[in-house]
């Protein structure tokens, strides 16, 4: 299979040739999608076999094997079912949105029965087994990939050729053509293996092509090539996979089945799940921290009652719980050191509380849960002990610590806590929030006014059809003064169209600037005109502060053109003089293509212009650690709330997403000094591309700790640990 498809890439063939673009790579590697499945079905047959080496056991069952034989009288069928539903995957649910809604999440086990847990849990080995596969190609895959995306850094969520992808389409054709589930739960495992094989192949042939042909990879996020970062990371072992918790006993858990009694009043608001199968590496790192761990002696005890057996089984899942969030807190690169420090002091009181109220797994508005949220979040806005309000901030932290330790713990003493805490931060965030605040406002009139001024350049447009005007008379109209029309309707309380007649001057200056003079008493009319035209024009643009410089020419040019209509022709270089200004380019704000701010509103929300670095000034910027960050998504996705690191002002700056516009044209961010930094819906993209804008943490950071606790449960129910 390695030579035919080696040989339908043509990898190295004519280095000289074009580079391809991403759709040439995804059509080249769709075109490998019957070859992929026939292998798998041919793998399939031969492990269904009497005898030889390839044999698997359990497909000697006749309803097994009658499957197999099934696949394999229809492999034409299988593979059309494989290539048409990969296709669709690649093309339109490639991407990490669908990919993070198929996975299994934390809330979702609380939900499950039995057949959907073990659906889960098997779908979930064939990715581990794909990924392991192609653990050690698929980086240098998902760098070329990224470039072809547009991305300077690797991005590998957003590779559409993933390997779950090819998973989910394995999945979906075993499901048209194995109906019964138990079979396909046996099938899909071996099936994925016979798959991950020979993906490894084609990915390794897919990066050789497309570095034969020029295409740089992308630039790692932690400056160098991680191997490996495909994996979902080797089989548990030591104590680790020796633990309670699996799958199954974590949604006991959270359902309160360990309780007496049950309790089930709960069952909500838990935090979503990151891809279940990301970041195992991760995982693995803090299984082995856990199997260094001191393991005390468990002393001599008398069988307990079986009514106790299962409260005592809810308290070892629950602390097993706590201790793994916590763990993964301690390891999270996003919290400094300290606060990590003064976290481990808090622990002790969390597990005393989980132990006596299992809401604290099950609600997500449970005090505890509150406080360790706000607390957690409230860190993110620090990357370095040395930044401004640092030490205000661990000074709140240590003062917590010390009320836990001398309260009676029970959820009431969380909530008072979380209310002395929001008491002690309300100062600075009051001035902080009306700086904020004002600065909203300010980009909430601007957005305002801009989707106003995009319908007012469309009638302009309608005005003017079928005459014959300068171009830049066109652009202006369609930008500097459809923005002073907007603002003249917004500022007028009575709702009038046209409070100040500007949008009546439309007409005159359209008029003006006719190429066609064969109107009779043209020359008078325009003489009496063009004075107060001028003046209101300069009138309308000062009343929306609009730069004077912008406008200068546009003058200039407007007064060559009359001045030759004036002397009728009979000046030659008037006329040479309104020739050339016809012949001018646009230097007008578009509307359409970018929100423009006027110079208070600007000032008011630190505006950041769209002005793109060189290719020089980029490779000099050296990105910050931002820990584990999360998978890039568009402007118009980032929710409010989200932590970055933002390029600005030849600085890294800890920035929140706080205010978003309703049309998600303008975004803003804030710093911990309050200090506002705005921008269009374009520059944040680009910011983004050029790896200017680095996501830090996009979910509560508890959530993540938590996610993390719903893979080791799974990551054991895998290994058939538990």
């Amino acid at each position: 299979m390695a030579k035919m498809l080696k040989l339908r890439l043509g990898v190295a063939d004519d280095p000289t040739a074009l580079q391809p673009s991403l759709n040439d790579c995804l059509e080249a590697l769709l075109g490998q999608a019957d070859l992929l499945m026939t292998d798998v079905v041919q793998g399939l047959v031969r492990a269904a076999t009497a005898q030889g080496a390839q044999r698997i056991a359990a497909f000697q069952r006749p309803e097994i094997r009658a499957a197999i034989d099934s696949l394999a009288g229809d492999t034409r069928a299988v593979c059309a079912s494989y290539k048409a539903e990969l296709t669709r995957i690649v093309y339109q649910g490639g991407g990490k949105e669908q990919a993070h809604t198929e996975a299994l999440r934390y809330e979702d086990l609380q939900l499950f029965g039995d057949a959907e847990l073990d659906q889960s849990i098997e779908v979930a080995r064939a990715q581990q087994e794909v990924s392991l596969a192609v653990d050690d190609v698929l980086p240098q895959l998902d760098a070329v990939i990224s470039t072809l995306l547009g991305w300077r850094t690797i991005q590998p969520g957003l590779n559409p050729l993933r390997p779950d992808v090819f998973v989910r389409a394995l999945q979906s054709c075993l499901a048209q053509h194995v109906p019964e589930p138990a079979v396909r739960e046996a099938l899909i495992t071996p099936a994925a293996g016979l798959l991950g094989v020979n993906l490894r192949k084609l990915y390794r042939e897919l990066a050789d092509w497309l570095v034969s042909t020029g295409v740089e990879p992308a630039v790692p996020l932690g400056g160098k090539l991680q191997p490996g970062s495909g994996s979902v990371g080797a089989a548990v072992g030591g104590s680790m996979a020796k633990t309670l918790l699996n799958l199954d006993r974590l949604r006991k858990l959270l359902a309160g089945d360990f309780d007496a009694p049950p309790k089930h009043e709960y069952l909500h608001t838990v935090p979503a799940s990151m891809a279940m199968l990301q970041d195992m590496k991760q995982l693995d790192a803090l299984v082995k921290r856990l199997e260094q761990r001191p393991k005390p002696e468990a002393p001599q005890q008398a069988a307990a009652p079986e009514s106790d057996a299962m409260p005592r089984l809810g308290h070892q899942l629950g602390a097993e719980v706590v201790r793994l969030m916590f763990d993964t807190l301690a390891q999270d690169e996003r919290l400094l050191p300290a606060f990590q420090e003064r976290l481990k002091a808090i622990q002790p009181a969390v597990l005393r509380l989980a132990q006596e109220d299992s809401r604290f797994f099950s609600d997500r508005t449970h005090p505890a849960r509150q406080f360790l949220d706000r607390l957690a979040q409230r860190s993110l806005a620090f990357s370095t002990e040395k930044d401004e309000g640092w030490p205000r901030f661990l000074a709140t932290v240590e003062h917590a610590v010390r009320w836990l330790d001398s309260k009676v713990i029970d959820a009431d003493t969380f909530g008072e806590l979380l209310d002395s805490l929001q008491a002690q931060w309300t100062e600075h965030d009051q001035a902080v929030r009306q700086r904020r605040e004002e600065a909203a406002r300010a980009l909430l009139q601007a957005e305002q006014r801009n989707l106003l001024a995009q319908k007012l350049a469309a009638d302009f447009e309608e005005a003017w059809a079928g005459l014959e005007i300068p171009q830049f008379v066109a652009d202006f109209l369609r930008g500097s003064w459809a923005q002073v029309v907007a603002q003249a309707q917004l500022s007028c309380a009575d709702g009038s169209d046209d409070p100040y007649g500007y949008r009546a001057l439309v007409d005159d200056l359209v008029w003006s600037v006719q190429k066609s003079t064969a109107q009779r008493g043209r020359t008078r009319r325009l003489a009496h005109m063009v004075p107060g035209l001028l003046a209101r024009l300069r009138e309308g643009l000062q009343r929306i502060d609009y730069p004077p410089e912008l406008t200068s020419r546009f003058f200039d040019h407007l007064v060559a053109i009359h001045e030759s209509a004036l002397q009728e022709g009979r000046d030659a270089a008037a006329k040479a003089r309104a020739d050339a200004a016809e012949a001018q380019p646009a230097e007008f704000v578009d509307s359409v293509a970018d929100p423009w701010l006027a110079g208070h509103e600007a000032a008011e929300s630190g505006y950041v212009p769209d002005e793109p670095l060189s290719a020089a000034e980029l490779d000099a910027i050296a990105g910050p650690a931002v820990g584990a960050p999360s998978e890039p998504v568009s402007a118009g996705e980032l929710r409010t709330g989200t932590w970055a690191e933002l390029w600005a002002e030849g600085q890294w700056l800890r920035v929140q997403l706080t205010w978003a516009s309703p049309h998600a044209t303008l975004f803003m961010f804030t710093s911990q000094a309050g200090t506002a930094h705005s921008m269009s819906r374009r520059t944040l993209e680009r910011l983004r591309a050029q790896g200017l804008v680095k996501v830090v943490a996009e979910r509560n950071v508890v959530d993540d700790a938590l996610d993390q606790v719903a893979k080791a449960a799974l990551k054991n129910s895998l290994d058939g640990t538990a």
